[in-house]
């Protein structure tokens, strides 16, 4: 009772709070919330900040415009709040070639934020405009964040990181729902589940019961832990047969990566790497039937160099595949310079010839291209690859044929982070291919983030991923989230592991996202029902 007194006491001083001191709670509630996130994964802090939101909301109403205004900017601070400490580890990119780009670090580590702010904003808007009281005001946030963070990973090429559904990911059990209902399913109970206990400030009067919504959060949440220990618990981890990976993980700093002039020297470590005993009855490349090199794995045009194409028809013995990342020049006449290039994966045979190309389609902006590409470059910017015109999206995504071994979807870094990049209903893979070098964010949390997307997205489709990262985080996982083999960030090595079987599609895998749509569909229902029914007592 002593504790309930004081969370009313908490809350009312929230929801009373204004100027810099409700800027100051939204703030410290957004960079809290980021412990949620990998590699903390302390979600039950959720419990604590995202009441703060509902409470925040209440507060606008005070302001003017039925508290819009007011409710919008409390929505931008939490953001600020939760985007900064999230994704600090961008700046580091930065830093790869200083002279050049350590100017725009300050933009990047707050101006990305606070553009990221604005969807927070819009989705504290939008609930504040079909704000009811009780515990249907929970459902209102729920709707309209989940609207704002798909707006979010969509509108401009979209940026979904670190989206909140992303901590009911760990522990893994409850990381199964999303084959269900996919990241915006999971982000919608995330706010749901996790705002619940601000209800508890209500107060029982006049037959409301406030301990109802808390007690159904944690129901539901006991609900989903269960239905993932039943589906871990179906889907042992299955190997395909015949089929051995070897993922070279070379650890080269970010500038070597962009040096023709080391071009002999990566070719050297990648070889001498791949070949190496991984243990007493190793003999090297010899034990894999795929061999697999990280993303733009080399400062040349792999296909242009017929020595580097020589070598690795010298490495690779009869049987064995490679598949690898390269910067791929188009195609045009001889004699033409060439001034852009795409992002590119090759699988290649064992006599050095190519069997099969994808180009990236969902390109970085600002790291491999500038919106505006041709005025910004009049004005003297460039990305962070100082490619001159940027890179050249690929045509279509579809699964490459990998000899003696099941297709392959392929990924290129942060393709990985949308789910609707994995659109495998009509051309289903049997696994999934995910090259990246996040050796541009240093030893941060951000490749232990990309690791964790790239996790759900095996559990949403039911397939299993293959990560081979410059300097991590490399892992074989399995099609619910089980890594069952991986390599730590920062570490120089090679993984041999087994490919993972592949199961069932999954609901959300045959559906996609419109089993989350009817839920939010629903909820809106609810919401106007309730707004409804409170006008008519009234």
């Amino acid at each position: 009772m002593i504790a309930l007194d004081k969370l009313r006491t908490l809350g009312l001083a929230i929801i009373l709070a204004w100027g810099w001191k409700r800027a100051a709670i939204a703030f410290a509630a957004g960079a809290l919330s980021a412990l949620a996130m990998a590699p903390f994964n302390a979600w039950p802090v959720l419990f604590l900040t995202f009441p703060v939101m509902v409470w925040l909301i209440d507060g606008a109403g005070a302001g003017r415009l039925r508290g819009v205004p007011a409710a919008a900017m409390a929505g931008w601070w939490f953001g600020l709040g939760y985007f900064v400490p999230g994704l600090y580890w961008l700046g580091y990119a930065f830093l790869v070639d200083a002279s050049t780009f350590a100017w725009l670090m300050p933009f990047a580590v707050l101006g990305l934020p606070a553009y990221l702010a604005l969807f927070t904003a819009a989705g504290f808007a939008l609930a504040r405009l079909i704000w009811t009281k009780g515990a249907s005001r929970v459902i209102a946030l729920a709707l309209s964040l989940t609207i704002s963070e798909w707006l979010r990973g969509h509108v401009l090429t979209g940026f979904p990181w670190n989206a909140f559904g992303y901590a009911l990911s760990e522990p893994l059990a409850l990381a199964q729902t999303a084959s269900l209902i996919g990241l915006w399913g999971l982000t919608f109970l995330s706010v749901a589940i996790f705002a619940s206990p601000a209800v508890l400030i209500d107060g029982s009067s006049r037959g409301r019961k406030p301990w109802i919504a808390p007690v159904a959060a944690l129901a539901l949440l006991l609900a989903m832990g269960i239905f993932g220990g039943v589906r871990l618990s179906l889907h042992p981890t299955a190997d395909v047969a015949k089929v051995r990976l070897r993922i070279m993980q070379p650890n080269l700093q970010q500038d070597v990566k962009f040096n023709y002039a080391a071009k002999a020297e990566v070719m050297q470590k990648y070889l001498t790497l791949s070949d190496r005993a991984s243990g007493p009855q190793s003999t090297g490349v010899r034990d894999a039937s795929i061999l697999i090199w990280p993303e733009s794995a080399f400062p040349f045009f792999l296909t242009r160099e017929a020595d580097a194409m020589a070598q690795i028809a010298d490495l690779l013995p009869k049987g064995t595949v490679l598949i690898t990342g390269s910067v791929r020049a188009p195609d045009l006449p001889p004699g033409t310079r060439i001034t852009r290039a795409y992002n590119s994966i090759y699988v290649i045979d064992h006599d050095g010839s190519v069997l099969s190309v994808y180009d990236k389609l969902h390109l970085v902006p600002f790291g491999e291209y500038l919106p505006f590409q041709d005025w910004m470059e009049k004005i003297g910017l460039e990305q962070l690859t100082r490619v001159q015109g940027g890179f050249i999206p690929g045509l279509r995504r579809r699964p490459m044929d990998i000899p003696n071994a099941p297709r392959a979807l392929p990924l290129i870094c942060y393709e990985a982070i949308f789910p609707s990049d994995v659109a495998t209903r009509d051309d289903r893979p049997g696994w999934i291919v995910n090259l990246t070098n996040d050796g541009w964010f240093g030893i941060s949390t951000g490749p232990y983030q990309h690791l964790q997307q790239a996790r759900l997205r095996a559990i949403e489709q039911g397939l299993p991923v293959v990560r081979a990262a410059n300097t991590g985080i490399s892992a074989v996982i399995d099609p619910v989230g089980r890594i069952v083999a991986r390599l730590d960030l920062g570490v120089e090595g090679v993984l041999d592991a087994s490919l993972p079987s592949p199961i069932a599609p999954t609901i959300y895998a045959r559906n996609g996202d419109i089993p989350a749509a009817i839920m939010l569909a629903a909820a809106f229902l609810f919401v106007i029902r309730r707004r409804a029914a409170k006008r008519r007592i009234s």
